[in-house]
């Protein structure tokens, strides 16, 4: 994604992790979006947790405090979690098809992987002292 105006405070956008998100996000929307009124609620949630990802990915990039960043990327793994559960429990009751689970799968297993390695990353500089919270 190329924006016009950059600072800062907008790096999360050159992330992959945060990149993939969005591209999950529209594709869960993609998925979702014809089905029926009786599960709109259920639609929604998933819906909700797919765009939870890339929204709390941004907001603990912003923070610009390493404690803040590693618990917001967390609650965007717990939305990882919620959002699995949700195409499961679809896929389930067959209002996703195989093919389209297996899309959203390898697409959400790439993006958990990428949220992973980044905790993980942020612990070892935590660790190590190796953080400014400053711009």
């Amino acid at each position: 994604m190329e924006l016009k105006r950059k600072n800062v405070n907008r790096g999360f956008t050159k992330l992959h992790v945060w990149v993939d998100a969005i591209s999950l996000f529209k594709l869960v929307y993609k998925t979702n979006k014809n089905f029926p009124y009786e599960v709109s609620k259920s639609r929604n949630n998933i819906l909700d947790a797919a765009h939870s990802i890339s929204r709390n990915i941004a907001e603990g990039y912003c923070r610009k405090n390493i404690k803040e960043y590693l618990y917001f990327l967390n609650i965007a793994l717990g939305s990882c979690g919620e959002l699995f559960s949700g195409i499961i429990s679809f896929k389930e009751i067959e209002f996703i098809s195989e093919d389209d689970f297996e899309i959203l799968d390898e697409l959400h297993y790439k993006v958990e992987n990428e949220l992973i390695s980044l905790i993980k990353s942020l612990q070892i500089k935590q660790n190590e002292g190796d953080w400014e919270d400053k711009f």
